[in-house]
């Protein structure tokens, strides 16, 4: 399955440790990740050499062409926001995990076509991710 994983790049890097688990947990999977970079450290140094215009481009193809949408939304992002509602707008299955605890935007959590859940352990983000998937049709 093509899934499109979202992340806080510009508004901080402090959750990179969970961006790299999921990603790395989907590709184990199986799955394509076309925006795996967001869990790279050097993300920004690399896409530094992209315009402004290529990556909302290619972002918005990679939305387009997804399968589903997970997202770790602890930290806010306009960036990310931005990429659930293109998500919603198309139709498109979306997981929200997001530490528990912390405020999430109620434009996130009362959107009834995002599914969210709060997490405090890696065995938690499993079952949902696994539970999420599940639900999917291939």
């Amino acid at each position: 399955m093509n899934i499109y994983f979202s992340g806080s790049i510009a508004g901080g890097r402090d959750n990179l440790p969970i961006f790299q688990y999921i990603v790395k947990r989907l590709q184990a999977d199986g799955h394509t990740v076309p925006s795996a970079h967001v869990a790279d450290p050097n993300v920004l140094a690399n896409e530094a050499r992209l315009t402004e215009r290529e990556i909302y481009e290619r972002d918005v193809a990679w939305v387009n062409e997804c399968d589903a949408m997970i997202a770790e939304v602890s930290t806010p992002s306009l960036g990310v926001g931005y990429e659930i509602a293109l998500a919603v707008q198309l139709g498109k299955p979306i997981l929200c995990l997001s530490q528990k605890g912390l405020f999430v935007s109620r434009m996130i959590t009362g959107n009834p076509h995002v599914q969210i859940h709060t997490y405090t352990s890696i065995e938690e983000i499993d079952t949902y991710v696994t539970d999420f998937l599940g639900t999917l049709e291939v």
